[in-house]
């Protein structure tokens, strides 16, 4: 009889470790591809900030390699990412009894195509956009800026890897 628990135990657990394998804790589904190429994303904006382009293409990047197994390439990637920076605006938000701001929103929208080689009805090419609010006293500068960039393009980030390996 114990032996019998022992086997029925190994069988349970080992069924439950197969079938939690499969499953990706994050959401994220990349089918059949082991690589993933995520191009420059150049800033075409009328306004542009020198460094966002270089933060947004290496935490786009960061976030697919934290989230998924794929392995990032140069050139032939089996999920690819492309695209540029669109919009980067500073826009009043609300205003005083002086008729002067009294908060800013600063809006970045970025341009994706995304191209999956093993399911070519996934592709797309869509805007993503998001902002951050902040005091109109405060110059958008130094650790105001970082804040900015941090909360706007983690949410970008997060909204490109939804719609292009969770499907959200």
């Amino acid at each position: 009889m114990k032996k019998l628990f022992y086997i029925a135990i190994f069988f349970i657990s080992s069924v439950l470790i197969i079938s939690c394998g499969a499953y990706s804790f994050t959401g994220g589904d990349t089918g059949k591809a082991k690589t993933l190429q995520i191009d420059f994303f150049r800033n075409n904006a009328p306004l542009v900030e020198p460094s966002l382009s270089q933060k947004f293409t290496q935490d786009l990047q960061d976030l697919f390699l934290r989230q998924t197994n794929l392995s990032l390439v140069n050139t032939s990637g089996d999920l690819r990412f492309e695209g540029e920076i669109t919009d980067y605006r500073i826009a009043p938000m609300s205003a005083t009894a002086q008729q002067t701001a009294a908060q800013n929103r600063l809006t970045i929208t970025i341009n994706v195509r995304y191209f999956n080689t093993f399911i070519e009805k996934d592709n797309f090419e869509k805007g993503f956009s998001f902002y951050h609010d902040y005091p109109a006293n405060t110059q958008l500068v130094g650790g105001a800026l970082e804040t900015a960039y941090k909360e706007i393009i983690e949410r970008i980030t997060q909204d490109i890897f939804n719609a292009s390996v969770a499907k959200w």
